[in-house]
């Protein structure tokens, strides 16, 4: 596939964390892009998009509902790419799972592959989750998860753990979708993203950073399976619209480990905060490895440190005052 050069895409959920990286990186390499926010009047959903190298020439933005099929067509339409990252993100006080989580993440991503049917799109990268391979208990102990494995929606439902259950519809339905329509889709799962924010809000992952450095004692048991670099999400997820060879679902983090782990790497090299220490695991069951996201490092993805992941989370949290 071509890398760059006036080519068109649209990066669904531009404004956010992932996303905004994302366009900042489709723009460096010469595409011209379509990003979505909901609200083209909210500055927080549109300054720092505008302020981006190259936004005044290459960058369009268009205000989209997912659950609104006409807004993703007009978004979509005269793209040739499309990565496809917006999909509510609620950790917990979900009051309507249905509403709040389950149909923009199954509909939605099921009206944005009908727009790039519809549009003659070359190849769409879904951008899923980690949670939509944990929880799942009845994976064998003892072996490491990787892409052969899936959330156990069951498992959710009855414990109302309601985003991983959303990801993982979401996802299946994807594939359903390309399957049936012969449209060319590719999934990255990534795992828990921090690092530098250009958005001037935060997303669910840098809140749990935020939340560890202040005490909380949070042991995250059906959200965690590793840590990722938000600038290697995004080069992910460019990797995998470039190459034509690449199919699939596609771990994307640095590390399995456990949160304790994280917490304990996040204490020592940042002291003066009150991290709590965790006497036991906190992901009972996951098996931890080193370099698990073996299909990205093999199409030339180089994760960054666990220590550069903490570093630039914990320097762009200061920059933009969430933490002192």
């Amino acid at each position: 596939m071509a890398t760059g050069e006036r080519e068109t895409v649209c990066v669904t959920g531009g404004s956010g964390f992932i996303g905004s990286w994302l366009v900042r990186l489709l723009l460096r390499r010469g595409y011209s892009v379509h990003a979505t926010v909901k609200n083209l009047h909210d500055p927080s959903e549109t300054e720092h998009l505008r302020a981006l190298e190259g936004a005044e020439e290459r960058l369009h933005l268009f205000a989209i509902d997912l659950l609104d099929a006409d807004s993703l067509r007009a978004a979509i339409s005269g793209t040739v790419g499309v990565f496809h990252l917006a999909s509510p993100c609620i950790v917990d006080r979900v009051h309507d799972p249905q509403s709040q989580l389950l149909d923009p993440a199954v509909k939605g991503t099921l009206n944005v592959l009908q727009a790039a049917k519809e549009s003659g799109v070359r190849r769409v990268v879904l951008t899923s989750s980690i949670s939509a391979i944990v929880p799942s208990p009845d994976w064998p102990a003892d072996t490491v998860k990787d892409e052969n494995c899936w959330t156990d929606v069951e498992y959710c439902k009855k414990n109302e753990v309601w985003y991983p259950a959303s990801k993982t519809l979401a996802e299946k339905a994807a594939w359903e979708f390309s399957k049936e329509n012969g449209l060319d889709v590719v999934v990255v799962n990534p795992g828990t993203v921090t690092g530098p924010i250009i958005p001037p809000t935060i997303n669910a992952s840098m809140l749990m950073l935020v939340r560890l450095l202040e005490g909380c004692s949070d042991e995250y048991p059906d959200y965690y399976m590793g840590p990722v670099h938000v600038e290697d999400v995004a080069l992910a997820h460019i990797l995998l619209y470039e190459n034509p060879q690449a199919s699939g679902r596609h771990l994307c983090v640095q590390s399995i480990i456990h949160w304790c782990d994280f917490a304990s790497k996040v204490a020592e090299l940042y002291p003066q905060y009150k991290v709590h220490q965790f006497l036991k695991d906190t992901q009972p069951g996951l098996v931890r490895a080193k370099d698990p996201a073996k299909k990205l490092i093999a199409l030339g993805l180089d994760f960054k440190p666990m220590e550069k992941i903490i570093e630039d989370s914990i320097e762009s949290l200061k920059s933009k005052g969430y933490i002192s």
